[in-house]
């Protein structure tokens, strides 16, 4: 199916669909995470500061995906497990829908169309979520592998929201890495920070 930008999570019910504008399509962020990979797979030297511009141009779709690739080597078969699951989730939800005691046949209907009309959209979804973690999975190789101590940023809500899903990854990693993120001004840039503490 590949990459590319769908919307935000749909709610769907026998009314009709709904989106939650504060969920998302992960594609938004998987250019930032792409370039921030590109900037950190390197062979590092101690004691080194590395510097990478970010106003470098922003990637089209074609471009993320090949990149995607370079970076998620079995994307094919992430993407397929991600489908799977959304077609597994689907088939369980209208069969649900279908046995309702508490829905009119009309409902039911309206409800398991709904279902079906969202599919391509919440597969496609799934798919750019299933990547973009497996991109965030390989950063967080790159950062502990790299030794890397600190990653500053533009504080723009990507980055910030690239660096929480860091976080995230690292926390829940067999032996818990801790890190934490700071934003502060400086020749009046708002910059974000990275720090992830020794191991």
């Amino acid at each position: 199916m590949g990459l590319k930008y769908v919307g935000p999570k749909v709610n769907i019910s026998k009314y009709g669909m709904d989106f939650d504008n504060n969920k998302e399509d992960k594609f938004v962020y998987l250019n930032i995470a792409l370039q921030l990979l590109k900037a950190l797979d390197h062979k590092y030297i101690a004691d080194k500061v590395y510097t990478f511009d970010t106003d470098s141009t922003y990637l089209d779709q074609k471009e993320v995906e090949r990149m995607a690739r370079h970076y998620c080597e079995d994307i094919d078969s992430v993407s397929s497990e991600a489908e799977e699951a959304v077609q597994h989730y689907l088939g369980y939800e209208i069969k649900r829908a279908k046995k309702s005691r508490s829905l009119s046949d009309d409902e039911k209907h309206a409800f398991v169309n709904n279902l079906n009309m969202m599919r391509s959209y919440m597969v496609q979804r799934a798919i750019n979520k299933t990547v973009y973690y497996a991109i965030i999975n390989r950063l967080v190789d790159v950062l502990k592998k790299g030794n890397i101590d600190y990653v500053i940023a533009p504080m723009f809500q990507k980055f910030a929201h690239v660096f929480h899903s860091i976080q995230g990854v690292l926390q829940n990693q067999k032996e818990p890495i801790y890190s934490n993120m700071e934003i502060y001004e400086e020749d009046g840039r708002l910059l974000t920070k990275l720090d992830i503490h020794k191991r």
